[in-house]
């Protein structure tokens, strides 16, 4: 069965992102870094940032993550969200209001005209993020 996943690019924040992402969602986070396959980076004092990062949680959610080492050309990411959905309202609400601290809310948790709860934010990593709770 195919798969089709976020996979978040960052410039060296990969590693705090992702702790903090499984800190919110909960789930089983792994963790490759450079260093781990020494010809893939150029820079030796860039073997800590992480080639990839797997975060797989207990309702089947997959997040995956890496960062840009120097001499590889990185963008920041724009005109994409993360969608979050099929959650209750309380469990939307609880992960709202983890990611949001340090967040830029762009469109505050609220009860839409389709029902549940709907928010949008850009959090402190620059990942923008578009929650809904289920109508209950």
């Amino acid at each position: 069965m195919a798969n089709l996943n976020p996979y978040l690019s960052f410039r060296t924040e990969a590693r705090q992102a992702m702790e903090f992402y499984r800190d919110v969602l909960g789930g089983d986070l792994e963790i490759t870094t450079f260093g781990e396959f020494p010809d893939m980076v150029q820079d030796p004092d860039q073997g800590d940032l992480v080639m990839h990062a797997q975060l797989t949680t207990d309702d089947g959610l997959v997040l995956m993550a890496s960062d840009t080492p120097n001499g590889m050309t990185y963008e920041a990411p724009a005109g994409i969200s993360v969608s979050l959905s099929g959650n209750t309202q309380a469990r939307t609400q609880e992960v709202w209001d983890a990611l949001s601290a340090g967040a830029t809310v762009t469109m505050p948790l609220d009860t839409p005209p389709w029902g549940g709860t709907f928010g949008m934010l850009v959090d402190r990593f620059g990942i923008a993020w578009m929650l809904h709770g289920d109508p209950e």
